[in-house]
């Protein structure tokens, strides 16, 4: 380890952070799940029972909450906070900034007399108004156009983080757009929901409500404060820039589900007596594949409050990191040459009798009715892949696509073999009325044999961007800093638009004279042949399967600004606009905010990677390579030119190539400002973000192989840029 990376711990303030950090967990854990949180059985003990009924109606059927009922609810959620010692209150939301944002006003209130009470109103409790010029909007609204406004969302509970009560909040412009993550996920949710109970009812009519549920998984590394801090290009842009890969890293695979370290496994215990608090039912968690990589999940939540969580458990993984001297990285890709993070998406649908749509059932009705809502799901991803693409789309999300961790940009769908060989058996289903052998072999030798299929098709295919894996559908490409929001709102959306067309086409047979099980088997047969080519069993990170899916006619968008680009397109304006998630202005502008986001990462990795080589990587060589000239001039003055000229051949080489190695690098540098000056001066934001991929980001590499030729020559004492062999502390 350098002397700099030495330096870096003693200097910091904290000089014992190599000590454990013991945790104390209850003996239940159960115990603490959702102690700061307004949850339903805290409603049940301070509301009024009118009061809890409009609750619970606005959570389960969407109705409104009048605003005597508001006030009602603000007096309980005041008084049960400050129980707690809660002083604050704010809207908790999420802007397009990609995180949390929060501004806190206090209960305290003064009054006449030099007294003062502590007030909460419904008033207080249904809107605020933050300063929300600062925050991304796509040209929707002018600078000087302060105003935006957060209103308070009631199918997300309430909760308490230090001495501030948290609410969930949607955030809109002054002129109603959306201007954050979860106002358009609830309109999904809410078209998905109508969509997909319409269909129930050729199913079972008992069922009023269908939500979307989610499970995400959450990858992270966690790198030592200190050895954090002595790496510039890691605190500005998250991962690292330069440094050649150690010999050992991921080969042996041997810290995968591996013992989990101390100083880890107490940053994991206290994580989860946090989690438990807020009510995030964290359940797993265990060593990922890459040296110091990690993971968490939870169970399967509504999709709205599993957004929420993953937002704030990201928060909360940040602050727990800090008090045990960690630094939690959520970068797609952080170190070069091991695994990237992920937050793979699990999503199926949920009615309110109790069912898992994506489940089979015990009788052929069931196993029709887990079919069509089966087949319908892939049939909207074979719709809407690039849409689905584009909503993964991120800088740092470009550096995992397609590596031997994640599934290529190619969105295909997995559903295993021997699923592949029902669709194909009802592919075979007569056009129209079926006779009475069909309906026979349909519901007994083909639909009634499911369940049995789904026992032993359990596997996954890790190649695969979107997997079927037993009862729900595996979103992998979603990127481990993402929001889920984002490929959430797509996916509900999707779905909700394919179950409508579904739904008019099935009615339009029946009509026909067709009985209703044979109009769905007649639909869905079409819906198989027209999905084969999106449906892929094999290796997707092959180059076989890249010519094949071109053939197939699957967009293979490896880039963001090429993924972005397809999110314009009109079919997909249109689909917004139908489903009522967006309007086309909205969905430019946040088109816009991508394209921006991607192209000002790019410009800050390039503007790092110009300092670092020139500020540490060239001083640093030249300063060896001055140390070398001195020693082969004393070998010259000792030995004769004979003995010299031997004894002093790996200095001259050494010499020589720190020389060469140089010349690149700065002139790898001048290219590399020139390349940014000219992508910024481009107004066009797709132009923009298409000219730091193509031209900015090519000209990294060059400087990155100089710096590595480098740092295997020089000193290691005076070089902090080694790239990750000392960064992580795995013991």
């Amino acid at each position: 380890m350098s002397t700099l990376r030495f330096k870096a711990l003693e200097t910091l303030p904290f000089k014992d952070f190599r000590k454990d950090n013991s945790v104390e967990i209850p003996a239940k854990l159960s115990e603490l799940f959702c102690k700061n949180v307004f949850s339903e059985e805290t409603m049940r003990e301070y509301l009024t029972k009118e009061a809890f009924g409009s609750i619970m109606d606005a959570i389960k059927k969407g109705t409104k909450i009048q605003r005597h009922i508001a006030d009602q609810v603000a007096v309980a959620m005041k008084d049960w906070a400050m129980s707690k010692g809660v002083t604050h209150y704010t809207h908790w939301f999420q802007p397009l900034t990609g995180t949390t944002a929060e501004k806190h006003d206090s209960f305290f209130t003064p009054i006449e007399g030099g007294r003062a009470i502590e007030r909460f109103s419904g008033n207080m409790l249904i809107q605020q108004e933050p300063d929300a010029s600062s925050f991304p909007n796509g040209g929707i609204r002018n600078t000087f156009e302060a105003r935006g406004y957060t209103a308070w969302d009631p199918t997300s509970p309430a909760f308490i983080m230090g001495t501030t009560l948290c609410i969930p909040s949607i955030f809109i412009s002054y002129t109603g757009e959306t201007l954050d993550y979860k106002a358009p996920l609830l309109r999904a949710l809410n078209a998905v929901d109508e969509a997909a109970t319409s269909v129930m009812q050729y199913f079972d009519k008992n069922v009023t409500k269908v939500t979307p549920t989610l499970g995400w998984e959450q990858e992270y590394f966690l790198v030592d404060s200190a050895l954090y801090q002595s790496r510039p290009d890691l605190v500005l842009t998250g991962k690292t820039l330069l440094g050649h890969s150690p010999a050992k890293g991921q080969q042996l695979d041997d810290h995968y589900f591996g013992s989990i370290p101390t100083r880890v496994m107490n940053f994991m215990k206290e994580l989860e007596i946090e989690c438990m608090k807020l009510g995030i039912p964290a359940t797993t968690r265990h060593n990922e594949v890459a040296p110091n990589q990690f993971e968490l999940a939870p169970m399967f939540e509504e999709v709205n409050v599993a957004v929420d969580h993953n937002s704030l458990l990201m928060d909360i993984m940040a602050r727990v990191a800090h008090k045990h001297h960690f630094h939690i990285l959520f970068h797609e890709k952080p170190f070069a040459g091991v695994n990237g993070s992920g937050k793979h998406n699990n999503w199926s649908l949920a009615t309110d009798t109790g069912e898992n749509l994506l489940s089979p059932g015990k009788n052929p009705k069931k196993n029709l009715q887990f079919l069509t809502f089966f087949v319908n799901t892939i049939k909207a991803v074979h719709e809407y892949a690039d849409l689905l693409r584009a909503s993964i789309a991120s800088a740092s999300n470009d550096h995992r696509l397609g590596a031997n961790e994640a599934p290529p940009a190619i969105i295909s769908v997995f559903i295993g073999t021997q699923l592949f060989s029902v669709l194909e058996e009802l592919e075979k289903v007569t056009n129209g009325k079926l006779s009475p052998e069909e309906k026979t072999e349909l519901k007994l030798n083909v639909v009634g044999k499911i369940p049995e299929i789904l026992l032993d098709n359990t596997d996954r295919n890790r190649t695969s961007p979107f997997a079927f894996t037993g009862n729900k559908f595996e979103i992998r490409a979603v990127g481990s800093s993402a929001n889920c929001a984002e490929s959430m709102t797509v996916m509900n959306t999707i779905a909700a638009k394919q179950l409508n067309d579904f739904k008019k086409e099935v009615d339009a047979l029946v009509e026909t004279g067709l009985k209703k099980d044979e109009a769905i088997f007649n639909v869905l047969r079409e819906y198989i042949k027209q999905c084969k080519n999106i449906m892929f069993e094999g290796d997707g990170y092959s180059d076989d399967w890249a010519k094949e899916a071109k053939k197939r006619g699957l967009n293979n968008l490896k880039t963001t600004p090429e993924a972005l680009k397809q999110e314009m397109d009109k079919k997909f304006l249109d689909l917004y606009e139908e489903m009522g998630i967006f309007n086309h202005r909205e969905v430019e502008a946040r088109n816009e905010i991508k394209l921006e986001k991607y192209s000002t990462v790019i410009d800050i990795e390039a503007r790092v990677l110009s300092d670092i080589a020139r500020n540490h990587i060239i001083p640093s060589a030249l300063n060896y390579q001055n140390r070398l000239i001195e020693n082969v001039k004393g070998l010259k003055e000792i030995f004769g030119d004979k003995e010299f000229k031997s004894l002093a051949k790996e200095q001259m080489s050494l010499i020589t190539s720190i020389s060469e190695n140089v010349s690149i690098i700065k002139l790898g540098v001048e290219e590399l400002l020139k390349a940014r000056e000219a992508a910024k001066s481009i107004s066009d934001s797709q132009k923009q973000a298409e000219a730091y991929c193509n031209k900015v980001k090519p000209l990294f590499d060059g400087i990155r192989e100089a710096s590595d030729n480098l740092e295997m020559m020089v000193d290691d004492e005076l070089w902090p840029m080694t790239k990750y062999r000392e960064m992580l502390f795995t013991k």
